[in-house]
This record gives C-alpha cells, structure tokens and sequence, in this order.
C-alpha cells in the first residue's frame, strides 16, 4: 500500500509523520536531525511505496513565505533532486506548533515531556499530514 510522507522541516531537526494505507489518518512517525533526512527518507522508501510527500511550508499571517521558507526551499530542491518520481505537496505549516503543544496537553502528556522537542516536530509533521489528507479526502 501506498504511503504519503508528511515533513516538518526544521534547521536542526525534521519531524516526519506516515498516514495509514488508506490515506484517512496521519501519525508521527519520528525526529531525524536534518542533515540525515534525505538518507532517512531513502531507507524508508526501500522499505514501502511512497506516493507522495506532503512537507510543511512556513508562511506569515500575510500570506507571503516566512523568514524559514528559505531553508524550506533548499530541502524542497534537494528531495525533489533525490526522489524526481515522488510529488511533493506544500502545506501550510502556520500554528502547526501551538496545535502539536494542545493535542500533547490534551493527551494528557506530562509537561516535562512536552518541552522535548523531537515531540513537537513528530506531532506537527502528523498535523501537516493529517491537514493534507482532511482537505483531499473530502468528497
């Protein structure tokens, strides 16, 4: 079954997030240090079919890229340029932090454990996923 990738990309670290194999629901999946992403992805892609990736894309409340879009972009450039058969999709990343912080209180997790930041990244690739598949599974 096909997998859809969804990427929370970060300077120092990347959250990354897999939906299930009927493309319904997103879960973290892990917190890779940016600069083993692409190796990451790589061994993940031997193992399943990935259809698609879906990376978070940072923007300001204007709508225009963000401050971090850049680094965003040089990823952009270097995963299409390692995996040219996989689309990739932009998905709007705005408050995917302050979301993964409420759905870590609301799983009850102690407070401790939600400064750990790998955390965040993990869950905030899983809301970017999971925004991606809400807005394609509709209909």
């Amino acid at each position: 079954m096909d997998r859809i990738i969804g990427i929370d990309y970060g300077r120092k670290r990347v959250g990354v997030a897999v939906c299930d194999p009927l493309g319904i629901f997103a879960s973290p999946l892990d917190t890779v240090p940016a600069a083993k992403i692409i190796d990451y992805l790589k061994n993940y892609a031997e193992k399943e079919t990935v259809a698609r990736f879906v990376v978070g894309y940072p923007m300001n409340m204007d709508n225009t890229p963000s401050e971090a879009a850049a680094d965003v972009d040089a990823f952009l450039k270097n995963l299409s340029r390692k995996f040219p058969s996989i689309p990739v999709t932009l998905e709007d990343e705005r408050f995917t932090s302050v979301l993964a912080h409420r759905a870590m209180i609301d799983g009850g997790m102690k407070a401790k454990d939600r400064r750990d930041k790998n955390s965040v990244d993990r869950i905030s690739a899983a809301i970017i996923l999971q925004s991606y598949l809400d807005r394609t599974n509709k209909g």
